[in-house]
C-alpha cells in the first residue's frame, strides 16, 4: 500500500504525512497530539518559544499522546541591525499600530531566542524527531541528538541545500517548494529569488541524495500526496491544510480567510517577521512591499 514508505518505517507512523511545524502559535500541543494520534507526524513549531515555554509544550504533547512527534527550531543567523534600521521600520509600522490601538515598541532591538537553551530542552526531552530550518544544524547538536535516538530532518529549497544537509549527516530532507505557505526555509547564502516549484524540486533532490525526501509546498489533499510519492518522495509535509483545524491556534479570522479563499493570490513578504514568508496577499503586505529593503532581517519574537 502507498502508505508504507521509508518515512513511515523510519518514524514509526502509519501515514506518510507530516503536519508542518508552523511557528507563532498555530501548532498547539493539542494539534500536534491530534495528528500523532491519527498516526501521522505532528510537529511543534518552537522557533519563537522561550526554553521554558518549549519545555511546557513538549510536556503537554506527551500528556496527550505516546506516539512519535517532532519539534522544530530555527537555525540562528548572525544579523546586524542598526538603530537607524529599527527606527525606520518602526516608522513604517506606526500607522498600522495606530489603527489597531497597539502600543509603541521598545526602542531596543529585541534579543533572539536562546538557541543553545532551546536545544538543551530538546535534547533533555529526547524528542522522537527534531526538524530545523534556515540552515545547517551544528555538528555538536547533531551528534548529541543522534546519541539519544532522535531522528533529524532539515529543510532544503534547492538541490545544493539538500546535498549539504545529507553531507552533514541529516536523516531526512524536507524539499520545500516555492508554493509553501509561511517561512521559506532557505539557507542564509541562498538568493531569495531561487523559487523552485515543488513538483520540479522534489525529483531533482530525490535523484541527488540517498536519504528519504519529504515534499512540502502546495500539497492540500490526497491527490497531492500521491503526486509527490510518484515523484520519488517518501512522504508529504502539509501546513496550510491543518491551519483551520479545531486544534489549531490560528486566529478565527485567519481560519475564515483560509476557508473562504479560492484562487486568491499569495505573495512573499518580509513585513511580518523579517524573513521571507508566503501568505494570502493583504493590504499590509502590498503597502509594505516597496519598503522591503528597509526592513531588518530578524526573527526574534519569544513567548
Amino acid at each position: 500500500m502507498w502508505t508504507n514508505t521509508p518515512l513511515t518505517e523510519r518514524l514509526g507512523i502509519r501515514y506518510p504525512i507530516i503536519q508542518a511545524p508552523m511557528a507563532g502559535g498555530a501548532t498547539t500541543p493539542e494539534l500536534v497530539a491530534a495528528v500523532a494520534e491519527s498516526e501521522a507526524l505532528g510537529s511543534l513549531g518552537g522557533g519563537y518559544l522561550s526554553p521554558e515555554r518549549l519545555q511546557q509544550d513538549i510536556a503537554a504533547i506527551r500528556q496527550r499522546t505516546e506516539r512519535p512527534f517532532a519539534v522544530n527550531l530555527f537555525i540562528p543567523e548572525a544579523v546586524t541591525v542598526t538603530p537607524e534600521q529599527m527606527s525606520r521600520a518602526t516608522a513604517l509600522l506606526q500607522p498600522y499600530r495606530d489603527a489597531l490601538g497597539l502600543p509603541a515598541p521598545s526602542s531596543d532591538v529585541p534579543p533572539p531566542p536562546d538557541f543553545a537553551a532551546q536545544m538543551a530542552v530538546v535534547l533533555a526531552a529526547r524528542v522522537p524527531v527534531f526538524s530545523f530550518t534556515f540552515g545547517l544544524l551544528p555538528a555538536v547538536w547533531r551528534d548529541r541528538l543522534h546519541a539519544v535516538g532522535t531522528v533529524l530532518m532539515g529543510t532544503a529549497t534547492t538541490v545544493a541545500e539538500a546535498v549539504a544537509l545529507e553531507a552533514a549527516g541529516i536523516d531526512i530532507i524536507v524539499a520545500q517548494g516555492s508554493e509553501a505557505g509561511g517561512h521559506r526555509g532557505t539557507f542564509p547564502d541562498t538568493p531569495v529569488d531561487r523559487l523552485i516549484g515543488t513538483l520540479a524540486l522534489v525529483p531533482q533532490i530525490v535523484d541527488r541524495v540517498r536519504v528519504p525526501v519529504v515534499a512540502a509546498g502546495g500539497i492540500m489533499d490526497g491527490r497531492g500526496v500521491v503526486a509527490v510519492l510518484a515523484l520519488g518522495a517518501a512522504g508529504a509535509q502539509m501546513g496550510t491544510a491543518f491551519l483551520a483545524c479545531l486544534e489549531s491556534g490560528a486566529h478565527p479570522t485567519y481560519k475564515a480567510a483560509l476557508l473562504e479563499s479560492q484562487d486568491t493570490p499569495t505573495m512573499l513578504t518580509r513585513a511580518f517577521s523579517g524573513k521571507d514568508a508566503r501568505g494570502i496577499a493583504n493590504r499590509f503586505m502590498t503597502e509594505l512591499a516597496p519598503h522591503a529593503a528597509e526592513l531588518p532581517r530578524i526573527l526574534c519574537r519569544t513567548v
